[in-house]
């Protein structure tokens, strides 16, 4: 009997309440936006904490988010977080195969902890563990700015770790270390396990696991250490762990402590990670593959999809979705396909990184024309259907 390759993951899970439009240059806006890296106030493209954004405005965060909000409600209230949308979107890519995708975290006993739990009921992912704490369920508010960067659009987050508080390695189930695959996506939301997440990865690695490492905005470095590099578990020893690590430009950045993204991928290569890739919103992808898990891969840069660009500024005044979870879904379009190469072919030998990005191009890219991070199919393979086309024009437009 074949076995179904394991894909395991664990990090930020949450409700994201999503509000949209919000004006980044309106008085209401800029009066709470950060003087100084670090001090609680809001950035386009970055997350707080609401316990700090408290503490910069001096006011409760209920009468912050009225102000910037205007009094309205969300527009969509959604599954987010970049480990468990990312894994939602590899389930669904993947949901023909034999593959099975596995989240493990933790949640509160309320209200919001009802929506994920509906949600997940909803698409192929399993979970494997997840916590019940008596802290609240972790959310994030989420500003959609569709206008703001010429019609590229932005967000800025506002985050409760609550229940990510507890949850610790010794949580994860010893089947998280029985899989094929093991990714730790946004980890900085939970954070003993960010602080533990080296020698997690050097467990993983000692049973020959492959390791994915998907970043988020580290506010608790960043508050702490504003002028220094975040650090990536408690020694200089996460990097050669990593098969696989996808990050954006910003944390990139603060990761590394370089000035710019090619030279930050020259930092992790030189740190030792076997593979590296770089978002950068609307602008080009760049990545490199210098291991034996990959077809070997020299620093390489890719554009971003002209049809979901194109779509996207047509939009702008009456948006059908928004830029939220793009990353995520890229992340889990990357995912999906390291996975179905060694699926439909376990004898390849070796991944074609290229030919993964392609498809994470594709898959942020229609992640544009939803709203929130995570697509409820109607049925199994829907969005692998619509993704297909944007998929297949992506593809031509590289071949041009």
């Amino acid at each position: 009997m074949k076995k179904n390759f394991v894909i395991s993951g664990t990090g930020c899970a949450l409700v994201d309440y999503l509000y949209q439009p919000v004006d980044f240059d309106s008085k209401e806006f800029e009066r709470y936006l950060s003087q100084s890296p670090g001090d609680g106030g809001l950035s386009p493209g970055k997350l707080v904490f609401t316990e700090e954004l408290e503490k910069f405005v001096g006011q409760p965060y209920s009468l912050i988010r009225a102000q910037i909000t205007k009094g309205k409600p969300p527009v969509g209230v959604n599954t987010g977080g970049p480990s468990i949308v990312s894994l939602i979107h590899v389930a669904q890519m993947l949901h023909n195969k034999s593959a099975e995708v596995y989240f493990s975290g933790a949640r509160g006993n309320d209200a919001a902890a009802k929506v994920i739990e509906e949600k997940i009921k909803k698409t192929p992912l399993k979970t494997a563990n997840y916590k019940i704490s008596e802290r609240f369920t972790p959310f994030t508010d989420v500003l959609g700015d569709p206008g703001y960067d010429h019609g590229h659009g932005e967000r800025a987050f506002i985050n409760n770790i609550g229940a990510a508080w507890d949850f610790k390695p010794e949580d994860l189930p010893e089947t998280f270390f029985e899989s094929d695959m093991v990714v730790f996506g946004g980890t900085a939301l939970v954070p003993h396990i960010h602080q533990n997440i080296d020698s997690l990865l050097q467990k993983a690695k000692s049973k020959g696991i492959i390791t994915v490492v998907n970043t988020v905005y580290d506010f608790i470095n960043e508050k702490n250490n504003p002028s220094k590099p975040w650090p990536l578990g408690q020694k200089e020893n996460a990097y050669p762990l990593i098969d696989l690590l996808i990050t954006d430009r910003e944390e990139a950045l603060r990761h590394s402590g370089c000035a710019t993204a090619q030279e930050a991928l020259e930092w992790f290569a030189g740190q030792g990670a076997g593979a590296a890739i770089i978002t950068q919103g609307p602008e080009d992808v760049l990545f490199y593959a210098n291991s034996d898990l990959f077809e070997r891969q020299s620093y390489t840069v890719l554009p971003v999809s002209e049809r979901a660009k194109t779509e996207v500024k047509q939009q702008v005044e009456n948006p059908e979705g928004d830029t939220t979870g793009c990353g995520d879904n890229f992340t889990g379009g990357v995912i999906a396909s390291l996975a179905d190469q060694i699926i439909t072919d376990p004898s390849c030998g070796k991944f074609n990184l290229k030919e993964a990005v392609a498809l994470g191009v594709a898959s942020g890219g229609f992640a544009c024309f939803f709203h929130g991070g995570t697509l409820l199919e109607d049925y199994p393979g829907q969005k692998a259907e619509k993704l297909g086309a944007y998929h297949k024009d992506y593809l031509q437009q590289l071949s041009r």
